[in-house]
């Protein structure tokens, strides 16, 4: 059985199979080399390498997500969520989507220069920007690097709709510029909330804000006129299913505007780190957990199909939703989705415009 590290999720560090790259043990830098059976693993300090990309803006046509466009600040994510279908990303730097993912991450300062360039081009047509789509957009180095911060005030200033999806209170720090963005319709906050369980979710999320602070995070959001939703996601069977009703309740005390779920999904990499984190944290019910991902999953552990990779299939996903749907009915919920406008983009003034504005 493999050891946990201190706040860390991920149980192993081997590289991607993918690529026909070595496997190797996790080699991080670390804060103690040494070992021992009393104190286990050192813990992994984080690294941060600029990453200089030459556009920010990501752009994607699948049809069953509700944006053609996303902006990630980050690359990596030091929430450490042990089921982040990101992980799989990391092996095309040749590091490992265990716990390289979650402790050598990648940092876009340029974001918002990249950002403006962009929207400034001729023929730019203007749709939602999502943030926290890949990883999260107020991970903890947000709070030194504020990258994404930078990009809303971009955005704030050329009237361009965004959304954000994300694990952190950290989000309330840019109420000044979502505020006023939201009461022009420009605006909306998903906040993502797994479990209520502490341990559960220091086990599942393990750097990423108590479940707690989140849904204060979403009350003090929706205070200060901003749409915010609660994203049940994942819902991970025989671990935090138990809770959905509990969830979804704690969302309308909140007052969120609505809220979602999605099935745990496992893909590439991700499967086999899930897997272990089972076996290290959950040994007693792994053989019940992986036996109804794969029935919800039609027989895998991931089911890649548009559609229904988010939704699930078979009886247990039936179950899901039937118990969701009543939920959602007895605390009065999801009688609104996101939505923003696009019609008042304004490109932002180009070098002369500057100089004679």
């Amino acid at each position: 059985m493999a050891k946990s590290r201190p706040v860390r999720g991920a149980t192993l560090n081997r590289e991607s199979n993918r690529f026909n790259l070595p496997e190797r043990e996790a080699d991080g830098d670390w804060l103690d080399d040494r070992e021992t059976l009393d104190e286990g693993p050192p813990p992994l300090r984080t690294t941060v390498t600029v990453e200089k990309p030459r556009t920010i803006i990501t752009r994607n046509s699948s049809p069953d997500v509700g944006f053609d466009r996303s902006i990630n600040p980050y690359r990596g994510c030091e929430h450490g969520c042990i089921y982040c279908f990101a992980r799989p990303t990391h092996a095309y730097h040749d590091l490992s989507p265990g716990l390289d993912f979650e402790s050598r991450l990648f940092a876009k300062p340029d974001a918002a220069l990249l950002l403006r360039a962009e929207l400034a081009k001729r023929g730019y047509v203007c749709r939602p920007i999502a943030f926290g789509t890949n990883t999260d957009p107020y991970q903890p180095i947000e709070g030194d690097w504020r990258i994404t911060r930078s990009c809303i005030e971009v955005l704030a200033e050329t009237s361009h709709p965004l959304t954000i999806t994300t694990k952190s209170d950290r989000v309330t720090r840019d109420i000044d510029l979502l505020a006023p963005m939201a009461a022009r319709g420009l605006a909306a906050v998903a906040v993502s909330v797994t479990s209520l369980d502490p341990r559960i979710a220091m086990t599942v999320e393990p750097r990423a804000p108590a479940p707690e602070r989140r849904l204060a995070a979403v009350k003090k959001l929706v205070e200060a006129g901003i749409p915010t939703f609660v994203s049940i996601a994942p819902v991970i069977p025989a671990i935090t299913d138990h809770e959905m009703e509990h969830l979804v309740e704690r969302a309308a005390q909140a007052g969120a505007t609505g809220v979602g779920f999605i099935p745990v999904r496992l893909p590439f990499e991700v499967a086999p780190l899930f897997r272990a984190w089972l076996e290290t944290h959950f040994p007693d019910r792994a053989g019940k957990v992986m036996a109804t991902i794969q029935s919800i999953r039609g027989g895998r552990d991931n089911d890649p199909d548009f559609f229904t990779r988010m939704r699930g299939q078979g009886p247990w996903a039936d179950l899901l939703r039937t118990r969701f749907k009543i939920a959602c009915r007895k605390h009065n919920m999801n009688h609104e989705r996101i939505t923003v406008r696009t019609d008042l983009f304004r490109p932002p003034a180009g070098p002369q415009g500057e100089l004679f504005g």
